[in-house]
């Protein structure tokens, strides 16, 4: 019996399971190193994801991003008329996952002399603060104060 422990078994993390399925397939796709990728910056608040995809068409490939996360598939049709004697350039299917931070936007992609390029752009989250108001439950000058406070006095008899 193969019982595996992790931080997530501790019960002050429950209810992150997914975080640990999510550790759990990164773990599993870093280790597959097709297709190769970089990751580079452009400009100040750019990104862009390169996969090297050669021999595959725009329509053999996917992108698709879900709750924070962007996977790009790969399948290729295959042809029967062609008959190959080698065949060195890999024609496998393929799945690559990144998983994104909150405010990354993902513009677009573009399909570039056997380059994949992914457009992404940190977006600044827009503030949700705002100020609550305190209510006093003293009195001043011998009138109750706050909110649900109401000096009979002052209705207008």
């Amino acid at each position: 019996m193969n019982t595996r422990l992790s931080v997530f078994d501790s019960p002050l993390f429950l209810g992150f399971d997914h975080f640990e399925k999510t550790f759990d397939r990164l773990r599993k796709n870093a280790s597959e190193g097709y297709p190769p990728y970089n990751i580079e910056q452009v400009g100040e608040q750019g990104l862009r994801i390169t996969l090297a995809v050669a021999g595959f068409s725009m329509s053999d490939l996917d992108i698709e991003v879900e709750t924070n996360q962007l996977t790009v598939r790969g399948k290729q049709s295959e042809d029967e008329a062609r008959v190959y004697l080698h065949r060195g350039i890999a024609g496998r299917q393929f799945q690559r996952s990144f998983v994104l931070a909150d405010g990354i936007e993902v513009l677009g992609a573009s399909l570039d002399h056997g380059l994949l390029h992914i457009d992404m752009k940190r977006v600044e989250p827009e503030s949700t603060a705002r100020k609550i108001p305190i209510a006093g439950g003293g009195t001043r000058n011998g009138k109750p104060q706050g909110p649900q406070a109401i000096d009979v006095n002052d209705l207008g008899s």
